[in-house]
């Protein structure tokens, strides 16, 4: 079954048990996917689907964030319910030792390329191939730090 059907199956469940939460954000993510479909008149592939989940999620980590700062443990608790609901569509994540690797692999790509050690002006080529191979498999932020300490080290 594909990703999205598996939400619309937990769309319609969330409905049938009268969970409101979980139906509210599933509705969320459910209109950001129809939203993606009609801009760019395509049919979502699990990939395109687990990239909206990706985006939806750090929009929750920031949302967090904010209301953090200002006082609001009630609305960061909310977010933080509807980040878990979100975080269920997602694949496994790599670990840390496994993003070190890859990003390890490709910097010795890249240097092999270039015939000298990447630098920090490489650091966009760098994401560019991270983004290609770990994109739905690893948090980005987690790659972008990896790459900078690989450069640095």
């Amino acid at each position: 079954m594909s990703l999205k059907a598996q939400i619309t199956e937990d769309m319609k469940a969330a409905m049938r048990a009268k969970d409101m939460d979980k139906l509210g954000t599933i509705r969320l993510l459910t209109a950001a996917m129809k939203q993606k479909e009609v801009d760019e008149r395509v049919e979502l592939d699990d990939a395109m689907v687990v990239a909206i989940v990706d985006k939806l999620i750090k929009q929750r980590k920031d949302s967090i964030e904010a209301f953090q700062k200002a006082a609001r443990q009630d609305l960061a608790d909310k977010e933080a319910a509807e980040m878990a609901v979100l975080q269920a569509y997602l694949p496994a994540r790599l670990s840390t030792e496994e993003i070190q690797s890859a990003v390890a692999a490709l910097v010795q790509t890249l240097a092999a390329e270039l015939g000298r050690a990447p630098t920090g002006a490489d650091m966009g080529k760098l994401m560019g191939a991270a983004k290609a191979q770990l994109a739905g498999k690893a948090d980005m932020g987690q790659v972008s730090a990896a790459i900078k300490a690989a450069l640095a080290g």
